[in-house]
């Protein structure tokens, strides 16, 4: 039987029962605009975490055992920004106090432009270069009973007086390797002595991180070059995670619209029960009574999955530029330590995947009504009706 028989017939009986029609056609549409809505959302919470997670102080790339003289190499295209930060173990001292801290040398103006943590000042200032003044955490503030404009000495591990510095601010993010034994200065404040260099690497938007850090490892093949993947792999796991109980939510939410979509067309079928019947009667073959009902679902499932498709994606573009606002549910989420604004961002997969998923349910659904009526009798039909 010619397909496009198979059509018109399938169009004349959705259009014939159009009440149900519709009910299908508006539960298939905003259940396929609310997923596409939602992998876009779900997208935008993953950038959001590296966002936030990178931008605080680490970057997307971090480098070590990389000399100075090299570190100029590191600006190639794709990345925004370089910090060469140096670093020195050392004793801060007030009175009988003592406390262990990692003390970082910083460019004061690069950081301010590149970084977030600096934002997290609860007193005081950040210092700006050419100070002879120090940041430290609220924690080690604490401990050493340190106050803005208070003095604080630095001493070596063997404990022998390095210098004086004043503390310019204190600070918490909330991040505990953050919070926890480090404190910064301007390079050009740090104690004269040995001192380790490392460097954070930000990267332009939509800059492939793989490819920059391939290049890296290419050019210094001595240095130490980890993505923020590798040294951040709890926010690597839980983006995977995400994308998993997304995939589930969108199997399940088209498991359970199927089988509304096979009810409904079981009913189609007992409502036409005749009609069937005298067209297995005139010898219409069992693989065209199935082509049939799959042409019938398929109609419906394609185009309530286009228009949804289209509604998803105009509701992604209202939210993608003004952002939903999250920030009262996450602030004591390290993941959202800078800002707590989504950005929803359609990608191919968050698109595409819950329509086809509707589609393929959809024919499936055809399953049920096809096996209902392909093992009826034509003459038992017709005697029941």
């Amino acid at each position: 039987m010619r397909f496009t028989f198979l059509l018109k017939i399938a169009a004349l009986t959705l259009w014939r029962s159009w009440r149900a029609s519709v009910v299908l056609l508006f539960m298939v549409i905003s259940a396929v605009a609310a997923l596409v809505f939602l992998s876009a959302l779900a997208v935008g919470t993953n950038d959001a975490m590296i966002r936030n997670s990178t931008g605080l102080f680490s970057g997307q790339i971090a480098g070590t055992g990389i000399q100075e003289l090299e570190a100029h190499r590191l600006q190639i295209p794709g990345v925004k920004q370089v910090l060469v930060r140096r670093q020195q173990e050392i004793l801060l001292g007030t009175g009988e106090s003592l406390e262990s801290v990692v003390l970082m040398g910083v460019d004061p103006a690069g950081e301010k432009e590149a970084t977030a943590y600096w934002k997290k000042t609860l007193a005081g200032t950040y210092p700006a270069s050419g100070e002879e003044k120090i940041f430290v955490s609220q924690d080690t503030a604490k401990r050493l009973k340190l106050a803005i404009g208070d003095t604080v000495n630095l001493l070596n591990l063997k404990g022998l007086p390095l210098k004086t510095l004043t503390i310019a601010g204190i600070y918490r993010t909330g991040i505990s390797h953050l919070d926890q034994g480090l404190a910064f200065c301007p390079a050009q404040a740090l104690p004269e002595g040995a001192t380790d260099l490392s460097v954070a690497v930000f990267l332009q938007a939509d800059t492939l991180l793989e490819s920059i850090v391939t290049q890296y490892r290419q050019m210094l093949p001595l240095a130490s070059i980890t993505a923020w993947t590798e040294f951040m792999p709890d926010l690597k796991q839980l983006i995977d995670l995400d994308a998993i109980c997304m995939a589930i939510v969108i199997t399940l939410v088209f498991a359970i619209v199927s089988v509304g979509i096979s009810c409904t067309f079981l009913i189609f079928t007992l409502k036409n029960l005749r009609e069937h019947g005298i067209m297995k009667a005139m010898g219409v073959l069992p693989g065209d009574t199935a082509l049939l009902l799959m042409t019938q679902i398929g109609l419906l499932t394609v185009f309530a999955a286009a228009i949804g498709t289209l509604a998803g994606f105009l509701t992604v573009a209202l939210f993608s530029q003004r952002g939903i606002d999250i920030s009262a549910f996450t602030s004591h989420n390290q993941y959202f330590s800078v800002s707590g604004i989504l950005y929803p961002r359609l990608t191919g997969p968050a698109l595409l995947t819950p329509p086809l998923v509707a589609i393929l349910f959809g024919l499936a659904a055809a399953i049920w009504p096809t096996i209902y009526i392909i093992r009826k009798n034509p003459a038992d039909i017709l005697r029941s009706v």
